[in-house]
């Protein structure tokens, strides 16, 4: 059993297979062929797109930045060369599928267009949509090149390394900020919550 859970690919598509037998059980498969059943799929897939982004975000402000201090200086690189790299490979894609399945999402139900519009009864999922573009905007355009100076992975002088290493720090901060009202947002919509 554990050389199973050993493997993430052999875990995920455990749980995929789990996923598969409930809504064969609950549905008896009947529903595939329907609109509103895609368009649910697809607003799991957003959900758990914006799951791992925001995840990924908060363990970045809430654990690993904060925790580098206490790093002793011998074991920093494998933060760097290792987990960081790692950790910002899945937190980019996460955002831009977080981003795509929204849009999606909004598609399927016809609301793209009065959301992004900030039309009235669109207006809190209008809000969250505009504010998840600008953090996505933050982490393809400003987070991810100015890690990839910060990590090394693009050779620049240390004096530009440190300059990256703030803005992308800062950028962030800034994006966690802005995860708040977002989520709220996006939550608000369909549960009154505005």
């Amino acid at each position: 059993m554990a050389a199973f859970f050993s493997s993430l690919g052999k875990t995920i598509l455990a749980g995929l297979v789990i996923l598969l037998a409930i809504i064969f059980l609950v549905s008896n498969g009947t529903k595939f062929g329907e609109h509103l059943w895609w368009a649910f799929v697809m607003r799991w897939l957003h959900v758990m797109s914006g799951v791992m982004w925001i995840g990924l975000l908060w363990y970045f402000n809430f654990v690993q930045t904060p925790s580098m201090p206490k790093i002793p200086d011998d074991q920093k690189p494998a933060i760097g060369k290792v987990i960081a790299p790692a950790a910002l490979f899945w937190f980019r894609w996460a955002a831009l599928a977080t981003v795509i399945t929204g849009v999606l999402v909004a598609s399927m139900h016809g609301y793209i267009a009065s959301a992004l519009t900030l039309s009235q009864g669109f207006v809190a999922i209008g809000i969250g949509m505009w504010i998840a573009l600008v953090m996505a905007f933050n982490v393809w355009f400003i987070i991810w090149p100015n890690q990839k100076k910060a990590l090394g992975i693009v050779t620049v002088t240390p004096e530009e390394k440190a300059a990256a290493a703030k803005l992308a720090g800062m950028t962030s901060r800034i994006n966690t900020m802005l995860s708040i009202p977002m989520l709220f947002c996006m939550v608000a919509q369909q549960n009154g919550g505005l």
